[in-house]
């Protein structure tokens, strides 16, 4: 990912309407995981990222199932961080 791109998604990530999934996905691309992950792995971050705060939020608390299993593994990710 080109640094304009990850600058870009490090903003949308910081403005969210809540501010747990604020604090959980910085710290995840603050840590240095998110530049870790493959390109399919990255995308799928980004997918979460662009999902409303309420459906991410229930995800990554496991009030909600993740159909898309490309998404697993990162919701997993984030639950650690």
């Amino acid at each position: 990912m080109e640094r304009a791109d990850y600058e870009r998604l490090r903003w949308r990530c910081i403005r969210r309407a809540l501010l747990e999934l604020d604090i959980t996905l910085t710290r995840f691309l603050d840590s240095g995981e998110f530049e870790k992950l493959n390109d399919d792995q990255q995308q799928a971050f980004v997918e979460l990222a662009d999902m409303e705060d309420y459906d991410l939020w229930d995800l990554l608390t496991g009030k909600a199932e993740i159909e898309d299993p490309r998404l697993v593994p990162i919701v997993a990710m984030l639950r650690k961080s």
